[in-house]
């Protein structure tokens, strides 16, 4: 797992590969990622876009951006986590994301951007 600490939100992500929809003789490997967000901060955010970079082992950038996450635009209170899942999809065994959050204070309406730390994504038979 890796975290990060920004704007006092902690970002932790943890990845798991996934055989069952995965297709290696195809190149298709797809891989599953937990992330929890943590406000430490003493008031209410809102998540409401993502930006990630994602990069094969052959230095291929894909970008991805939206509103939300999943669907939703979470309200994290001061001292509470939001958790989800999603996935990506690779070209090869191997690759990388990370991105950013844009989040608002809903006290005062201003707007900020959070770091989600890169986090690799290996197919577990090219680690032996």
């Amino acid at each position: 797992m890796v975290s990060k600490i920004s704007e006092g939100v902690t970002v932790s992500v943890e990845t798991f590969y996934q055989p069952d929809y995965s297709n290696p003789a195809n190149s298709e490997f797809m891989f599953a990622y937990r992330i929890t967000i943590e406000n430490n901060n003493s008031f209410p955010v809102k998540l409401l876009r993502r930006h990630w970079n994602i990069f094969d082992a052959t230095g291929n950038l894909r970008e991805v951006e939206g509103e939300g996450v999943i669907g939703v635009q979470p309200v994290i209170n001061p001292g509470t986590k939001y958790q989800y899942i999603s996935g990506c999809n690779l070209k090869t065994e191997m690759g990388k994301m990370y991105g950013t959050y844009q989040m608002e204070n809903l006290n005062n309406k201003k707007q900020f951007k959070v770091i989600i730390p890169a986090f690799e994504m290996t197919v577990p038979f090219k680690l032996n």
